[in-house]
């Protein structure tokens, strides 16, 4: 099964995302809309970042996930 990790940084206001391993990123590609693409050598995306990341009045980020098939 693959692995998502997510972080969220309070402090700098980012949500990252990796749906890749962090260490295999290569580049970094803005998209404009305060969205950052983490790719590898080969240009597959493996994670994002979304800048000024507001988060909700709770304590807590609650994070769903759900799975589609293509």
């Amino acid at each position: 099964m693959a692995e998502i990790k997510v972080y969220f940084d309070r402090e700098g206001n980012t949500l990252t995302v990796w749906f890749g391993d962090p260490e295999e990123e290569y580049v970094c590609e803005e998209t404009g809309e305060e969205v950052v693409l983490m790719k590898d050598k080969s240009g597959k995306v493996i994670g994002f970042e979304k800048l000024n990341f507001v988060e909700a009045e709770t304590e807590r980020v609650k994070v769903a996930f759900e799975t589609v098939a293509v």
